[in-house]
């Protein structure tokens, strides 16, 4: 099977120009339904995974998004490679409304979310010092910068529960921590991810300021909405510039994760354990 690139965003970014629509991929996972079908598609000759992470009808809130059936179900669709669109808010004042934030780290502050596909009796520890591919951050990172999108090419995501935003006291707290931009999705996305040994990046999109600005609006629907219409824009330049470049699937760490993380014998284990991670582990058996 061609490695695929998937996207998980919202499902305007299926409009874009030039792409060619293939399939619909209804997959069934151990964990249960993604948050809805997959769209196959090319985008200049290359095969790309659309995921709406919210469901094509943004009917799921963020503490209820299946995310094993979503990261499970890229595997078994031959994803070697996922980049997360997200809207998020900004903790910083050099941080404006409408830029991107290529985020290298993250912070978990979610609850009550399912975060690992490996609950026993097999266990696992994977890495994640340094959660998301450095080598696709690069490559969207490049590709941005020739879009001309202001760009910062670092930056630390505070994942918070939601769906509620930030009291203006958890607000001041996260920036006292030195954190950069605030979301509610993003964990245990990335962690899954790693698991699952397919590269993740996150280009985080700034719609607004939380609640911290003194000198700006607090974060509401109607803010978030207006400066999406324009981020859902720029992003599409930034995916076609990015697969128009040719995006590269090359082995790294983040596709070997597993490798030395797994405490027990598989070989050794009956079909009722393997059954929940078998696209996970197939290479060891």
């Amino acid at each position: 099977m061609q490695q695929r690139t998937a996207i998980i965003g919202g499902s305007g970014l299926y409009q874009m120009e030039g792409i060619e629509a293939l399939d619909e991929l209804d997959i069934d996972t151990p964990y249960g339904k993604p948050s809805d079908t997959l769209t196959l598609a090319k985008i200049h000759g290359q095969e790309v995974v659309f995921l709406p992470r919210h469901g094509k009808t943004h009917s799921i809130p963020p503490h209820k998004i299946n995310y094993r059936a979503n990261i499970y179900a890229l595997k078994l669709a031959g994803v070697s490679q996922i980049i997360s669109v997200s809207a998020v808010g900004s903790l910083r004042e050099d941080i404006a409304p409408g830029d991107f934030v290529i985020v290298d780290q993250f912070v978990d502050r979610t609850r009550e979310r399912a975060s690992t596909y490996f609950d026993g009796p097999i266990v696992a520890h994977v890495s994640l010092a340094d959660p998301v591919c450095a080598s696709l951050r690069s490559q969207l990172q490049q590709a941005c910068e020739q879009q001309h999108i202001t760009t910062h090419n670092k930056g630390t995501y505070m994942v918070m529960q939601g769906p509620q935003f930030s009291t203006r006291a958890e607000s001041n707290l996260y920036r006292s921590w030195g954190m950069d931009v605030i979301g509610m999705t993003n964990m245990p996305e990335a962690k899954l991810a790693r698991e699952a040994e397919i590269c993740y990046a996150t280009v985080a999109m700034c719609t607004d300021y939380d609640c911290w600005h003194e000198n700006e609006d607090d974060v509401s629907v109607s803010n978030v909405l207006e400066v999406m219409q324009s981020n859902v824009e720029k992003v599409k330049m930034m995916l076609d510039t990015f697969f128009k470049r040719g995006c590269n699937h090359k082995i790294c760490a983040c596709h070997q994760a597993l490798q030395h993380g797994i405490f027990a014998d598989l070989k050794a284990q009956d079909d009722n354990a393997l059954r929940p991670i078998h696209a996970l582990v197939r290479r060891f058996l």
